[in-house]
C-alpha cells in the first residue's frame, strides 16, 4: 500500500462523453460512501476537452436544481507517466518541474460511455500498470458496443432480440439495403447510438417516415447505430459483482423499472431529472423466474469476460421469458441509480460495496488475466 494506515484510491471521473454529467454524480455518491479512516481519496476529474486535473474542494458533483454539473478544469493539470515502476499521478504547473502526487494502489474509473467505459482508459491503466476497478479492456469494449455485446451473447446461446447494425459506411453507402433489412423488423423499433448510455440519443419510431431522422439523431452520438425491435414486457435490471476468492459472480436480487408518466420509454429525463421513475426491489416475480434472471445475468457477465461489477438489463414478456437488453459495465451508481439499490436491498449497503469493489480490484494480478 500507498501509506501503511490508508489505502490510496484516484476516483476518475467526467470525461469526453455525452455522459460526463452522471459520471460525476456517480463520483460524488461513492466518494461520499468511502470510509476515510480507510482510504485516502484523490478526486482526480477529466475535462470534456480531455483534461486531466485535481478536482478540489468546490467541485459541484451533484444535479442541483436540474442544472447537471460538470468537470470545469480549473483545477491543477494531471498526467499519468506509464511507468509500471512508478504507479502515480504527476502534477504539472506552468514553468515548473512536474511534481509526483505518490503511488496510487487502485483507480476506480467511474466513467460512462466512450473515452472511459469502452476500454480506452483501462488500456491506459494496463499500460501504466495500475490496478483498477471493473471490467478489463475487451469487456470494456464489447460491453460498450450494443452490436459486438448481443453477437457475443448469441454466439454463447444467451437470449436476445431481433436487431440490426448500422454502420457509418453501411448507412452513407447502402442506406436502402439497411432501411430493407430494418423493415423486417416491423414497428416500432428503437433506433440507438451503438456505444452509448443513459439513454443519450435514443428515438422510440413508430412511423416509416421517422426512421431516416432518427437514425440521424443517433449518428450525433455515435456513427455505429443499432435498430432493436420493440419488446413488449417489463424491463428487468440485475447487478452483479465479481465472485470474491476465484468464486463465481455473484447476482442481486432484481429490480422492475417503473415509470409515472407519459415517457414512450425510459429517457435520459425520466433517469435523471424528473422523478417520475421508481424502482421496485424486487419485482412482483415467481422466485423461479427471479432465479432464472439472475443465473442469465451471471452468465451474461462471463460470457463477456467481465470483472468487478455490471449491471444487466432485461425484458421478461408475458409468456414469462427473459431477453437480454444489454450490460453495462461501470453502471450509474447515483442516488437514484439501480444498481446500489439493488444491492442494498441484497444486503450490501454503498459503504460495503465500494469495499467490495476496491478488495476485488487489488486482488486482481497485473499484466494478462
Amino acid at each position: 500500500m500507498s501509506q501503511a494506515s490508508k489505502i490510496r484510491v484516484a476516483v476518475v471521473f467526467g470525461g469526453r462523453s455525452s455522459e460526463h454529467a452522471i459520471s460525476c454524480v456517480t463520483a460524488g455518491a461513492v466518494m461520499a460512501a468511502m470510509d476515510r479512516d480507510r482510504y485516502e481519496v484523490v478526486p482526480v476529474g477529466i475535462a470534456r476537452d480531455g483534461r486531466w486535473v485535481l478536482a478540489g474542494p468546490g467541485q459541484r458533483l451533484a444535479i442541483e436544481d436540474g442544472a447537471l454539473p460538470e468537470v470545469d478544469g480549473s483545477g491543477a493539470a494531471l498526467a499519468l507517466p506509464f511507468d509500471p515502476d512508478a504507479a502515480g499521478l504527476v502534477e504539472l504547473a506552468p514553468g515548473e518541474v512536474p511534481r509526483a502526487l505518490g503511488e496510487v494502489d487502485v483507480v476506480l474509473p467511474l466513467l460512462h460511455g466512450p473515452y472511459g467505459e469502452d476500454g480506452t482508459i483501462q488500456g491506459m491503466l494496463e499500460l501504466a500498470g495500475i490496478r483498477y476497478a471493473g471490467a478489463g479492456v475487451l469487456a470494456s469494449a464489447v460491453g460498450m458496443d450494443k452490436g459486438f455485446m448481443k453477437l457475443v451473447w448469441q454466439a454463447s446461446g444467451l437470449p436476445v432480440g431481433p436487431y440490426v447494425l448500422v454502420g457509418d459506411r453501411e448507412w452513407r453507402r447502402e442506406r436502402k439495403r439497411k432501411l430493407d433489412e430494418i423493415a423486417e423488423l416491423g414497428l416500432p423499433v428503437f433506433v440507438k447510438p451503438a456505444r452509448a448510455g443513459s439513454s443519450m440519443g435514443i428515438t422510440r419510431v413508430t412511423a416509416e417516415d421517422g426512421l431516416e431522422a432518427a437514425i440521424e439523431a443517433a449518428r450525433e452520438h455515435d456513427p455505429k447505430v443499432i435498430v432493436e425491435a420493440a419488446i413488449v414486457g417489463r424491463e428487468i435490471e440485475c447487478g452483479v459483482l465479481q465472485g470474491l476468492d476465484d468464486g463465481p459472480p455473484q447476482a442481486s436480487l432484481p429490480a422492475e423499472v417503473l415509470t409515472s408518466g407519459d415517457q414512450d420509454f425510459y429517457d435520459f429525463t425520466t433517469k435523471y431529472l424528473d422523478g417520475s421513475t421508481s424502482l421496485a426491489i424486487p419485482p412482483d416475480l415467481p422466485p423461479a423466474a427471479v432465479a432464472e434472471v439472475q443465473a442469465i445475468a451471471a452468465r451474461a457477465f462471463d460470457a463477456l469476460d467481465c470483472e468487478g461489477l455490471a449491471r444487466v438489463d432485461f425484458f421478461y414478456t408475458a409468456d414469462g421469458r427473459w431477453l437480454l437488453n444489454e450490460i453495462n459495465t461501470m453502471p450509474g451508481c447515483t442516488p437514484t441509480s439501480a444498481f446500489p439499490q439493488m444491492w442494498a436491498a441484497s444486503g450490501m449497503d454503498y459503504p460495503a460495496l465500494v469495499d467490495r469493489l476496491v478488495r476485488t480490484a487489488l486482488e486482481r494480478p497485473l499484466g494478462l488475466r
